[in-house]
């Protein structure tokens, strides 16, 4: 069955809004990664957002987790209101590439499903609705 949960954008205050709500709710970060983290290959972002976040994730109660970063130099400002996805994590390949697909049906597939560096089978999209979507699927997670 797949999982879905929040993924939030921010134009560089990430770190500060997930620390705000890690006090609200307390717990810990799962994960916490930096632009500067990223294997050079994959680093395409500006010299300056190396401190920047590239991705945390932070649980909230039982099989949610609250996910985000910040916008790189050279990409769209996040926009408050829709700078947000919806994360879908898949059980396998498989069901990624047909719930990949099907979202992408009349929409655009931004990033197509593939293997990444830290591990899993990736893909974004905004649909035909204008939603945007980020599909994954961990080897890790089954």
């Amino acid at each position: 069955m797949a999982v879905i949960n929040p993924y939030l954008n921010f134009n560089g205050n990430t770190e500060e809004a997930f620390n705000f709500y890690k006090s609200v709710f307390g717990g810990e970060f799962a994960m916490v990664m930096r632009f500067k983290d990223a294997p050079p290959s994959e680093h395409t972002s500006a010299a300056g957002d190396g401190e920047k976040i590239m991705h945390i994730s932070f649980p909230l109660g039982t099989g949610t987790i609250l996910m985000g970063s910040d916008v790189p130099a050279g990409f769209p400002a996040a926009v408050t209101g829709t700078n947000f996805s919806i994360s879908v994590s898949a059980d396998s390949r498989e069901d990624a590439d047909k719930i990949f697909g099907g979202l992408a049906a009349g929409g655009n597939a931004a990033m197509p499903m593939a293997d990444t560096f830290w591990g899993s089978y990736f893909g974004m999209l905004v649909d035909k609705f204008g939603i945007n979507w980020m599909v994954s699927h961990d080897p890790q997670r089954s």
